[in-house]
């Protein structure tokens, strides 16, 4: 890897979470008001696959690049992080209904604390004793973040909650799928980042427009015509989950999930700023401090790992 790529990684992990705040803010409007938490998913893959699939046919053949028949592995990777990427997009949506809109998008976070597990269990990157302590810095912010507002006392039952396990299961697939993608596209053997990037998001985008396009056709028809209906806003969903993803491939094939995700808490920041300025919701004091420990949680991640 040459200097420009390994600082490369860092810049496009900003650009993608700037990209995804605003997407999730599309889809907290769809889903309160026109389309169903599976709708207003199944709308960022139906206007994102075919742009990145035919954009991505041509630059392979300006650039010349020679790409294989992926390998099962490929496949394996792709089929695994695109499931648990639908299902944590549902999970996120469906938590807007719950919790304000910061920390719903806080509690997806958690992903940058998973991913270190997962990133273990799956591809062998592992972390040391301080990054561990990391963690357990980010769990406290977590359980910070897990009383509702409205509710008193700190016991069990009130901290283990609707919004909590709708948050930490989405944490939890996405910590999968970013993994997963990260070995999706080191399994193509071609230089060019771009390429391995956009062939990996080409085929998983496809894969998931069809199987939720299926899904809807048997469980939930209206929805389909519904996303067309809407298709003025849903469209912009589609480019810029197409411009994120494309941003977040591209850093996993220049980084380990676990680092690209932490720099990525960026966006926990603008989507306090979303939360406020867009939808007048209120933050409180304790929510903000689960946030800023969460945040100083990721920020020790990357020095000690």
């Amino acid at each position: 890897m040459n200097l420009f790529q390994s600082e490369l990684w860092i810049l496009v992990s900003f650009a993608a979470a700037g990209f995804q705040t605003v997407r999730f803010l599309l889809q907290k409007v769809l889903s309160t008001a026109l389309l169903t938490p599976t709708g207003a998913t199944f709308a960022r893959f139906v206007y994102s696959a075919p742009i990145i699939v035919v954009a991505m046919a041509g630059y392979v053949k300006v650039s010349g690049a020679q790409v294989a028949f992926p390998s099962v592995d490929f496949w394996a990777y792709s089929v695994m992080g695109g499931l648990a990427q639908v299902l944590a997009t549902i999970c996120v949506v469906t938590l807007f209904k719950t919790r304000n809109f910061a920390v719903g998008i806080t509690f997806k976070k958690t992903e940058v604390i998973l991913s270190v597990a997962v990133g273990l269990i799956l591809l062998g990157e592992g972390v040391s004793l301080a990054a561990f302590g990391a963690i357990a810095l980010g769990l406290v912010g977590v359980l910070l973040l897990s009383k509702p507002p409205d509710v008193a006392g700190w016991g069990l039952g009130q901290m283990w909650n609707k919004g909590v396990a709708l948050g930490l299961s989405a944490g939890a697939l996405f910590a999968v799928s970013a993994v997963s993608y990260r070995g999706a596209s080191l399994e193509i053997a071609v230089a060019d980042p771009i390429v391995r990037a956009g062939v990996t998001l080409g085929a998983v985008t496809t894969m998931q427009m069809i199987g939720m396009g299926m899904w809807l056709w048997w469980q939930d028809r209206a929805q389909i015509s519904a996303v067309w209906r809407v298709r003025r806003v849903a469209v912009w969903i589609g480019l810029l989950s197409l411009g994120g993803s494309f941003c977040w491939f591209l850093a996993f094939t220049l980084q380990t999930a676990a680092y690209v995700k932490a720099v990525g808490q960026v966006e926990l920041v603008l989507s306090l700023l979303v939360s406020i300025l867009f939808f007048s919701e209120r933050v409180s004091w304790r929510e903000l401090t689960g946030i800023a420990v969460l945040c100083a949680s990721i920020v020790l991640l990357i020095l000690v790992t």
